[in-house]
């Protein structure tokens, strides 16, 4: 039988070692490590304990609160713009409101997206195109919604309120658009809004989306007109998605109301004028006559009361989404050149030869120089022979002596022949007399207007012959070209050739013989207000008037002829003022330009007339007109002036005679 050997239980965790004794009882030392262990956790957990409760009850207000800034974004909302007003208050741009269609980028649907924008495309009548590059614009930026489409009509509103579901992210608002109770009346100076462009984000204080002035006075008074936006909280979530509807914080502040010196009802009256004066020249075979442009300006200050052009536009065009059928002309430039420049304003950046509108010009530097007398005779021929050129009279029946103030009435050309010689052979240390005075009168330079977009004109000088004149540009003729000879000065005397001047800086002269000598800078904003009933004045516009330093009996000399040339048997437009109960000084010029009709070039006509009036009390109103190929200035751009004058005093003309052709 086989012997069981028991093992006895076994009582140690771990083999037993003589070195060790007892090891696996506590020893004081293990104690120790662990207490200091335990400490050492019961402090950490109290720290985190009392930390907790600071957080909780002592700072849980201020965690609250930033927690919940974290939910709310800060939205701008557009302020409506400060309406402009003619010099009487009457409302000539306001504000109407219009209902948007804008899209928030965020909660469009990622998948779709593509047939989401092909679907409102249809509707808005938007290309696709454009709908994505106005979102591409706005990427980055989901708290921004994207503008679609301004001024919506009803039945986009009623069919996309029908299918919102339709369109996710998309919401109907309402804007601030700008209206034109006078429609189409002065677009070229009031300009229109636009959203901001990628240029103007670079260099001014603007956002995307922002709606800012883009020509004219909404431009150049801009900062008046914007007013400051407000801003409104919207909740997001943790992706920065919208969840609810802006809510307002701040309101908005509208924008000032710009007074303007204009007046409506004479602005108007300038307008007709024109398309009056345009037919007729057409009625005396002025056959090309297409443009103009007239201004009216008030001789003491500069305001300027009238700023005409034509062919013109309506400035609705670039209300709510502009269609680009209509705005192709003004900004494109071959549409615009075959709608002959609607959007130029040739008051003040169309160029021409000034023709005998100018030689008041010449007649007040004559004298100022001394190579002439007021009453001394000069011989007025049919034409004159000038170094072996022939220059003609506009008469060429004329042959007797005349005065100065004689000159001016008949517009004798070979009178002002003359005074062109007497220029051009004073001695060099002379300089350039006729251009000197020429430049104190404002011409060859800017005038200074409030909305910019001046042409400077052309008055050439010896110097600027030989700088213009060149070896590299004209290798035929410069040896020539580039001198000073006696023709260029007979020219200059009668305002043709090289001379080039805008209405505005012919109107400011004028204004300078209507109030005693005083050069005025005209302007079109005679402050800026409150709007609404309050009318506090933020800002007053009124340049003070420069003397030039002419002697008031000569100007004297200037308006006895200006007065004739209106009023004498022998004036150039008797015929059309002669009549008019209120008495108008001025003069017309017939100036030949080269022009292109139907890639044929041509020498056409140039009609002007400037004048003022009244003259038997001091005058308030200079009127300058030109009408672009429309023959002698007495058949067309007369009988248009006589028109503004009307509306001005109130008055008509009984018999107005436009067949007689005169210089």
């Amino acid at each position: 039988m086989a012997t069981v050997t028991r093992i006895p239980p076994r009582t140690r965790f771990m083999p037993p070692d003589p070195r060790v004794a007892e090891p696996y009882r506590m020893t004081p030392a293990m104690a120790l490590r662990l207490g200091i262990l335990g400490a050492i956790v019961l402090f950490v957990f109290a720290v985190l304990f009392f930390r907790l409760w600071a957080l909780q009850v002592l700072s849980g207000d201020q965690y609250l609160a930033a927690a919940q800034d974290n939910q709310l974004r800060t939205v701008r909302i557009h302020a409506p713009r400060g309406p402009i007003l003619d010099y009487q208050g009457r409302l000539l741009v306001t504000n109407r409101i219009g209902t948007a269609a804008q899209v928030w980028t965020a909660y469009m649907p990622r998948r779709g997206r593509q047939r989401m924008l092909r679907n409102l495309s249809s509707i808005l009548v938007v290309p696709v195109s454009e709908l994505q590059s106005r979102i591409r614009e706005h990427r980055g930026d989901p708290l921004t919604p994207v503008t679609l489409k301004e001024d919506l009509s009803q039945q986009e509103i009623f069919y996309l309120k029908e299918h919102r579901r339709d369109f996710p992210g998309l919401e109907l608002n309402d804007i601030h658009l700008r209206d034109y109770p006078y429609g189409s009346l002065a677009p070229q100076i009031l300009g229109h809004v636009g959203e901001v462009t990628e240029q103007q984000l670079k260099g001014g204080n603007y956002l995307h989306g922002d709606s800012v002035g883009q020509a004219g006075l909404e431009f150049s008074y801009d900062r008046f007109l914007r007013g400051a936006a407000g801003l409104a909280e919207l909740r997001v979530d943790s992706l920065g998605r919208p969840r609810s509807k802006p809510l307002k914080s701040e309101a908005p502040q509208s924008g000032l109301a710009i007074r303007t010196t204009l007046d409506a009802k004479l602005q108007r009256a300038a307008e007709n004028a024109l398309v009056y004066g345009i037919e007729v020249a057409r009625e005396n075979k002025a056959w090309a006559a297409n443009a103009g442009a007239a201004i009216a300006i008030d001789p003491k200050t500069g305001a300027i009361r009238a700023m005409a052009t034509y062919p013109t536009y309506d400035p609705r065009v670039y209300v709510g989404k502009p269609k680009p059928r209509q705005l192709r002309p003004l900004i494109d430039q071959n549409a615009a050149e075959r709608a002959n420049y609607p959007g130029l304003n040739r008051a003040v950046a169309g160029l021409y030869p000034p023709g005998s509108t100018f030689k008041p010009v010449t007649a007040l530097a004559a004298m100022r120089e001394h190579l002439v007398g007021p009453y001394e005779p000069l011989s007025c021929t049919g034409r004159m022979e000038i170094d072996g050129t022939t220059f003609r009279n506009w008469n060429p029946f004329a042959n007797e002596a005349m005065d100065l103030p004689t000159a001016l009435a008949a517009s004798c050309d070979t009178y002002f022949y003359q005074l062109g010689l007497e220029f051009y052979g004073l001695p060099p240390e002379y300089g350039s007399p006729l251009q000197k005075w020429s430049s104190a009168f404002g011409f060859g330079k800017a005038s200074g207007l409030d909305i910019g977009g001046e042409a400077t004109g052309l008055l050439p000088t010896p110097e600027w012959r030989r700088k213009t004149y060149t070896k590299e540009r004209y290798p035929d003729t410069w040896e020539v070209e580039r001198l000073w000879k006696s023709g260029d000065s007979v020219q200059l005397a009668i305002g043709q050739k090289d001379l080039l001047v805008t209405p505005l800086q012919m109107a400011r002269f004028y204004a300078l013989l209507a109030n005693d000598g005083k050069l005025v800078t005209p302007h079109l904003v005679s402050s800026v207000e409150q709007p609404g009933n309050s009318g506090a004045v933020k800002a007053v516009m009124s340049p003070a008037p420069k003397d030039v330093n002419v002697d008031p009996a000569e100007l004297n000399v200037i308006e006895d002829g200006l007065y004739r040339a209106t009023h004498a048997s022998y004036g150039t437009s008797a015929g059309v003022f002669g009549s008019f109960p209120v008495p108008v000084a001025g003069k017309t010029g017939t100036a030949e330009k080269v022009v292109t009709i139907n890639d044929q070039t041509l020498m056409m006509d140039q009609s002007w007339w400037c004048g003022y009036g009244p003259t038997d009390k001091t005058p308030d109103l200079v009127v300058c007109v030109v009408i672009e190929n429309g023959g002698h200035g007495s058949t067309a751009a007369a009988p248009a002036a006589l028109r503004i004058f009307e509306q001005h005093f109130g008055r008509e003309a009984p018999i107005v005679e436009t067949g007689v052709e005169t210089d």
